[in-house]
């Protein structure tokens, strides 16, 4: 697993940690949960911390976000509406034209092999949609005649 910048001398997934502590309850457990599930689908993941505190899972861009609300843990999907779903899992944010989340309540279990293919296809379609890294152009000198 990758880990991004720092923020106040604390690695991304630190903080991530520091969340799931935070919580000490079912959602922290849930979040905790989530996250090694995404970590089993993507080794390689890079775990970031964006937007004034929120958990975010990228590979060739983002994969999901982790928020824990009063009542739920929600993973929302960045490209969600473009994925395949066939076992259903997104239940939240199904009328955007991007974005799909799966929100988890209390004693709540998700199917952890459907979630993890949700996850590897999530990253095939980013991976699909990533810029192409340009090449710097050799530059030729010239030879100026005399």
């Amino acid at each position: 697993m990758n880990k991004s910048d720092t923020t106040e001398g604390k690695t991304a997934s630190e903080l991530i940690d520091e969340r799931i502590a935070g919580l000490g309850d079912w959602r922290g457990a849930t979040l905790s949960a989530m996250r090694e599930l995404i970590r089993q689908a993507d080794p390689d993941v890079v775990e970031e911390w964006k937007w004034m505190g929120t958990p975010v899972w990228s590979h060739n861009g983002i994969i999901c976000t982790g928020e824990s609300y009063r009542s739920v843990v929600k993973l929302t999907f960045a490209k969600g509406a473009s994925l395949k779903d066939p076992r259903k899992l997104f239940n939240a944010s199904l009328d955007g034209n991007v974005r799909r989340a799966i929100d988890i309540r209390e004693g709540e279990t998700i199917d952890a092999d459907a979630f993890k293919a949700l996850v590897r296809e999530a990253i095939e379609l980013n991976a699909s949609k990533a810029k192409p890294k340009s090449k710097a152009k050799a530059k030729t000198a010239v030879s100026a005649k005399p």
